[in-house]
């Protein structure tokens, strides 16, 4: 849960991060009391089609992830339905999965707006406070959907401990939603930094080098071996920043600043089609969308874009 001070840290500037749910572990294995909360007046439910959110139309273009029980009833049958947790105001809070099919189908109701979790945070669609727990939400139910049978045995699994559990009903294992680790980390040398492009993105947008942290392997060495794998760069001082809920489908970005040790880069064209060095004046045109050759960096619901505002405005350094 995030409470007010908190919001000051760099962390909650990042998309997804706020969510202030007091998640209540301690209901989840206590089903009679999750079911009560299940059927209270005041419940709301977060709404998702395969992948994608489905949000209610309030009051004319007011737009919430958040509908009632008899709203709900009316979006189609439930795949999954997962306890979030309990508002400020003391509101139960749930998570509904919903056939993918749907998705298609709902977008004929006018009352309902029907998109993907990247264009609710990066457009604003939603009060910021609703992101993180659609995030949530999104994430955990992903992860129900992906995780019909044992990975032990094969056998069917059903959900349990309020959907933050799956059992298999052959050999008994239990699975708990994963989250995995992704370090992010802007490698700069002296007053420039590195930044980098794959052929998915839009054309002119650069951001930060990024790798799944490996088994055995600490965050800071998996910066320095994505570095040396992606940009051909050794790296010596590496710190931590920031962190980012990312539930595409359920990691946790681990944002870093990193020193380079030299300045060769030899970039790996299997991962990436373009980089190089770019000096902390012309970031800050990327930052301010004023660069003469059009060029940009990611937007603020990403922590590329954190990171950046650290190094180039706030003057963080390793």
């Amino acid at each position: 849960m995030n409470d007010t001070p908190l919001r000051r840290e760099r962390s909650s500037l990042t998309g997804f991060a706020v969510n202030r749910l007091d998640r209540r572990e301690d209901l989840r294995n206590k089903p009679d009391a999750v079911t009560a909360l299940r059927h209270r007046s005041d419940t709301l439910i977060a709404a998702v089609a395969g992948e994608t959110p489905i949000l209610n139309r309030i009051e004319g273009e007011t737009l919430s992830v958040w509908f009632s029980h008899g709203e709900t009833e009316m979006l189609g049958p439930a795949q999954e339905e997962i306890f979030l947790g309990m508002a400020e105001d003391g509101s139960p809070r749930f998570g509904r999965l919903l056939d993918r099919a749907l998705a298609e189908t709902l977008k004929e109701r006018p009352e309902l707006v029907v998109t993907d979790l990247r264009s609710v945070a990066l457009k604003r669609l939603v009060p910021e406070d609703e992101v993180g727990p659609l995030g949530e939400a999104k994430a955990v139910l992903d992860w129900h959907a992906r995780h019909r049978f044992c990975a032990q045995c094969g056998g069917p699994t059903k959900a349990a401990a309020s959907g933050w559990r799956r059992e298999c009903s052959v050999c008994g294992a239990m699975h708990f939603p994963r989250t995995d680790p992704v370090v992010i980390m802007l490698v700069t040398r002296g007053d420039k930094c590195l930044l980098a492009r794959q052929a998915r993105f839009a054309p002119g947008m650069y951001s930060c080098i990024a790798g799944f942290v490996e088994p055995g392997e600490t965050m800071e060495d998996a910066v320095r071996r994505e570095s040396w794998e992606e940009a051909g760069l050794r790296v010596g001082p590496v710190r931590y920043l920031a962190s980012q809920p990312w539930p595409f489908p359920s990691s946790i970005m681990l944002g870093c600043i990193a020193e380079a040790l030299g300045d060769e880069i030899t970039l790996d064209m299997t991962e990436l089609e373009e980089g190089r060095w770019f000096p902390r004046e012309e970031v800050l045109q990327m930052l301010n969308g004023t660069h003469p050759n059009g060029l940009a960096c990611p937007q603020h619901i990403a922590i590329a874009n954190t990171l950046l505002r650290a190094w180039a405005l706030e003057g963080e350094r390793v």
